[in-house]
């Protein structure tokens, strides 16, 4: 009897958990997106062919994709290592061109701005949420059988 009642409860405790980590991932992958997409059009001029105004649409858009499928499919471990990959990415490509000069890449085009401001702060604290909370919710979801 105390063994079903365990199970039972440890099922609910392990669900809630989940929901909670997709609701703060989402919201954290959703504040990047909305962050790079209302900076876009000001990174418009830096970069030829690529520029970096363009890569911060292509970053808005995927962090999107990621917040939605965590939301949908936060059950499937992939989902998991998809969301971790796209903010710890982001908050490295962030920190990357805070602190070095890497200077342009190919098509890439340089992106170094050695400041910090409101609205870098706050992606780069969201991408930092969304890679924990991420990984935890990996460590969370059931492995396939």
């Amino acid at each position: 009897m105390a063994t079903e009642f365990q199970e039972r409860h440890s099922g609910t405790g392990r669900l809630l958990l989940r929901r909670v980590l997709q609701l703060v991932t989402a919201a954290a992958l959703a504040v990047s997106a909305a962050v790079h997409a209302d900076l876009a059009p000001g990174y418009d001029a830096i970069g030829a062919h690529l520029t970096q105004g363009t890569l911060f649409r292509l970053e808005a858009a995927v962090a999107a994709l990621a917040a939605l499928l965590v939301l949908v499919a936060g059950h499937r471990r992939s989902v998991w290592v998809f969301a971790a990959l796209v903010a710890a990415s982001a908050l490295g490509v962030l920190l990357l061109y805070r602190y070095v000069d890497v200077g342009a890449l190919g098509p890439v085009p340089n992106m170094y701005e050695p400041a910090w401001f409101p609205k870098k702060t706050t992606t780069a604290i969201a991408e930092a949420v969304a890679t924990v909370t991420a990984i935890a919710g990996f460590l969370t979801a059931r492995r396939p059988h």
